[in-house]
């Protein structure tokens, strides 16, 4: 189910639709849909365009302080931050975006809540012998969070079975949470948690939209802009399926 999950995606994605328009235009001899094509993914490469798209996908939401968070049942961080690199002894765990673990602890630290719950993320691909939340814990020990404090979930692949694990963890009938998860993915979490029947307050970390001053160069394709507005749009239509899964 998870590949299927990760490759529907894929064949909606604005790379995909635009590469199928190039190749079609070429073997129609079409001359105005490759034109079209092109300036697609020239628009969607600009980081003027990608920044906007990511900010409307984040929800124009703004990184919160810790002290302002109410308290809590527990503090629930998100597996998708660690990736599996090449080391000398095999497969080594390296950061991607540190800034889900770091909110997670800064949150215990300004005592939100007495339990910080960490996903057992694990794709059926990964390479790694250990899933993310076990990782994590590690560090958290290693940081001074008492073990007593640590709880992990069972082994997850997506943010359905996380929101299913934590509440099984919690037991507590609308318990509430603070939910520590990337901007761009919180709109989506936040629906699947509540819809288990948690209070979730959300803090949203890692946010890819730059904020600087518009310049020309915002105009000039970038690999990294076209990027994420390939992510953004692959969010929304995650986020399309997950609200017409609840209707269903």
């Amino acid at each position: 189910m998870i590949y299927l999950q990760k490759i529907l995606p894929v064949f909606l994605s604005p790379l995909f639709v635009l590469g199928l328009c190039v190749m079609w235009a070429v073997w129609r001899r079409q001359r105005w849909l490759a034109v079209l094509a092109i300036l697609g993914l020239w628009t969607l490469a600009t980081p003027f365009v990608s920044d906007r798209l990511m900010r409307a996908v984040e929800g124009h939401s703004v990184r919160l302080s810790a002290s302002s968070m109410p308290q809590v049942d527990a503090i629930v961080v998100l597996s998708g931050m660690l990736t599996d690199s090449p080391g000398e002894a095999g497969t080594v765990t390296e950061w991607g975006d540190a800034d889900r673990f770091f909110a997670g602890l800064e949150l215990y630290a300004a005592k939100r809540s007495a339990s910080l719950i960490f996903t057992r993320g694990k794709l059926p691909w990964s390479l790694s012998k250990e899933t993310e939340g076990d990782v994590l814990r590690r560090y958290a020990l290693q940081s001074g969070v008492p073990a007593s404090a640590i709880a992990l979930t069972t082994e997850v692949t997506n943010t359905r079975q996380e929101a299913a694990a934590v509440r099984s963890l919690l037991k507590k009938p609308s318990a509430q949470v603070i939910l520590v998860t990337s901007a761009f993915h919180m709109a989506r979490a936040r629906q699947v948690f509540e819809r288990e029947g948690l209070r979730v307050h959300a803090f949203p970390v890692d946010f890819k939209a730059s904020v600087r001053r518009t310049t020309f160069i915002d105009f000039l394709p970038d690999a990294r802009a076209l990027r994420w507005a390939d992510v953004a749009i692959r969010e929304w239509i995650g986020q399309l399926y997950y609200r017409w899964a609840s209707w269903s």
